[in-house]
């Protein structure tokens, strides 16, 4: 495998304004003759679909769901970031990138977030263009708000379902597209393999959902849009179908995966309830902006509120602990993911947790009420508090609600996996080092290192999809595959015999003990999941990790001898679907182990309890840092570690791409 960054040369402003220039160009009467496949319809799917079909190119696009606009993007609640500085707080397009370096540990790419931060100017005057109903202040101008680990407002938001409003956006220039006949869609298709020919991507296989059957498609070019892999953690905010399938077959076919151990944990979610749960709930970010969190100060006055023995309103201001204010006084409750997300953990460890399973913190909006009164809170937040109301049968307004639960109480969050910072490597095109694979959105790595800043999801997916992906592609149609062979490999080609053969053989593999199969696709979903949480989660440790690998090898040959799945091969059946993914789960979840074991420090969202600040370390005893901080090793792992697969049941490989800073300096993060 060679890892070739491609990062041009030059200035960091004018890095991409030049590479653009410098990009190869389709001639339009040309770009009909070149078929290009979209697999995944979420932002950056829908988005570069549509831009694709717009500039003339044939587009073929798929998703598994029953249509587009179920994609998880629509999931989105809190906002969109952009450098736009209408608040004329001090923000800019370089305050923005290093915010994102900086609440990435210093773990990304610095061209790739600097061209993010450009193009997010551009992003939201494209979303207003297609009617996206964003928030206004009262002279009409576009509102903002606040997200962790900035000290501007530039957020930009839909009430509480900005992620469902850019979807239906990005939805409606794709189904414009699709009416055109420049994009033909296939909903409820499944990829399965990605088909490369003489190192190339030049295709396809996929399982059509309701029939059963097995489909070959050949392009030129092949563009993954397919999310993240949260889900093998079994319990995620994430929806139930999201899956690493399509990048964990691109992976088998040469495909680098990076930092497969960089997984996001949201501070604000609604606590697990018992084992009949199949995910969780996020709670937006936004929250943070007005609500404050808090546990007692006493583990006495915990275990009363766990019993129902005392009302949180009740306890006094001086018994409260407001932990993220203490412990970060400059951020206070708008602190990075990780580090909110580790905070809580640490007062639940100490037995402060106020959930009855001891895992809950409170998110109080008794004072943002009594400041502004409990109609303008409920603007703000009001279908938010409508899905909480649903699901616990609180709300933290006094008004009369459906759910008849208790009113005017604290809500209660606990950290939960939301997204994923790991993907497929990527070169500056967003280019795997497979030629012709590109990966935009969440299943790429390229921009949010070792964590992600709240809003920057949707940034990136719209970045990708609008104003990356539509350049890049042109560049490699013209440069490396040429007018003479657009359209050259048919599906007839022998290397599309052998996925096909590749992705039957799994099928039958999975339906192989359906009379002697002893438990499902969902128990060892769940087994995998737990094993990830508890030995690679908010914390990971040597010897835990160790312990994963064995447990997880142990999980996989009792999944292939034990699991029992339904129906046949040839009609609609979710439990074939279910199983496929939770296979691909179980070895994908060994890989992350190997990643988190290989990586002998703390960043980010990557906590090996063996490197954090102690109270002997000059950062702590200065009161620059609070000792439990994460410790970085620059000197010897600043690094994007690609793995490469070398075969059924062997050792993938490691690669190293180096990560280079031309502009910023390596630091300690510090957000007190």
């Amino acid at each position: 495998m060679i890892l070739e960054s491609n990062i041009p040369t030059g200035s960091l402003a004018e890095k991409w304004d030049n590479h653009r220039f410098n990009l190869k160009l389709v001639n339009p009467s040309n770009k009909r003759k070149y078929h290009i496949i979209v697999v995944g319809t979420g932002l950056a799917g829908s988005s570069a679909a549509a831009s694709l079909a717009e500039m003339g190119y044939q587009v073929s696009c798929f998703c598994f769901q029953d249509s587009p606009r179920r994609a998880h993007s629509i999931a989105a609640q809190g906002g969109i970031n952009a450098a736009k500085n209408y608040q004329n707080d001090g923000d800019s397009i370089y305050r923005l990138f290093y915010d994102t370096i900086k609440g990435g540990d210093y773990r990304s790419r610095e061209a790739n977030v600097y061209r993010l931060a450009q193009v997010s100017v551009n992003i939201i005057d494209q979303m207003v263009a297609q009617g996206v109903p964003f928030a206004r202040e009262y002279g009409g101008l576009l509102a903002n708000r606040s997200f962790g680990g900035a000290q501007v407002s530039r957020t930009f938001y839909a009430k509480g379902q900005t992620g469902q409003q850019l979807l239906l956006a990005a939805y409606q220039q794709l189904s414009r597209q699709i009416a055109s006949g420049q994009v033909t869609m296939y909903n409820r298709h499944e990829m399965l393999e990605l088909v490369v020919v003489d190192g190339q991507a030049k295709g396809i296989i996929t399982r059509n959902l309701v029939t059963g059957e097995i489909d070959r498609w050949a392009s030129d070019c092949v563009v993954l849009c397919t999310g993240g892999y949260g889900n093998v953690y079994f319990l995620s905010t994430n929806a139930q179908g999201c899956n690493v399938t399509a990048a964990y077959r691109a992976y088998r076919q040469g495909a680098g995966f990076a930092n497969p151990c960089y997984t996001q944990i949201h501070p604000t979610c609604i606590p697990v309830q018992g084992d009949h749960q199949s995910k969780l709930t996020l709670m937006s970010e936004s929250l943070r902006n007005d609500g404050r969190i808090w546990v007692p100060k006493d583990s006495a006055i915990t275990l009363q509120i766990r019993k129902g023995e005392l009302s949180p309103n009740d306890v006094p201001e001086a018994a409260r602990d407001y932990f993220l204010e203490r412990k970060y006084p400059s951020f206070g409750n708008l602190a990075p993911r990780d580090i909110a997300s580790r905070a809580a953990k640490e007062v639940c460890d100490e037995g402060r947790g106020v959930a009855p399973t001891g895992f809950g913190v409170f998110l109080d909006f008794r004072d943002a009420i009594s400041r502004v009164g409990e109609k303008t809170i409920a603007e703000r937040y009001g279908n938010l508090f409508d899905i909480y109301n649903r699901i616990t049968g609180d709300t933290p307004l006094t008004s009369p609600h459906e759910m008849g639960g208790k009113r005017g109480v604290p809500m209660m969050i606990y950290p939960a996996v939301h997204y994923t910072m790991g993907g497929l490597w990527v070169d500056y095109n967003l280019q795997s080092n497979l030629a012709g694979l590109f990966v935009g959105g969440e299943a790429n790595f390229s921009d949010h290192g070792a964590n992600r800043l709240g809003a920057s999801a949707l940034m990136q997916g719209l970045a990708d999809g609008y104003f990356v992906l539509p350049y890049t592609i042109g560049n490699y149609l013209a440069g490396t595959v040429g007018l003479s062979d657009a359209g050259k490999v048919k599906t007839d080609s022998p290397e599309f015999d052998i996925a096909e053969k590749a992705a039957q053989d799994k099928i039958k593999r999975l339906l192989a003990n359906k009379t002697t199969g002893k438990a499902s696709a969902r128990y060892y979903h769940k087994q995998i999941g737990e094993i990830m949480w508890n030995q690679c989660g908010m914390s990971r440790s040597k010897d835990g990790l160790k312990q994963a690998l064995s447990d997880i090898s142990a999980l996989r040959e009792e999944f292939w001898q034990n699991v029992k799945v339904v129906g046949n091969e040839n009609s609609f059946n979710q439990e074939l679907e279910r199983a496929g993914r939770v296979a691909d789960f179980i070895e994908f979840g060994e890989l992350m182990c190997r990643d988190a074991l290989m990586r002998e420090e703390s960043c980010g969202s990557h906590f090996r309890v063996e490197h954090q600040f102690t109270e002997e370390d000059e950062e702590v005893k200065s009161g620059f840092l609070s000792a439990g901080e994460a410790k970085r090793n620059d000197e010897d792992y600043a690094f994007v570690g690609v793995w490469e697969y070398q075969g059924e049941a062997k050792e993938p490989t490691l690669q190293k791409e180096s990560l280079v800073y031309e502009e910023v300096k390596f630091s300690t993060r510090s957000y007190k």
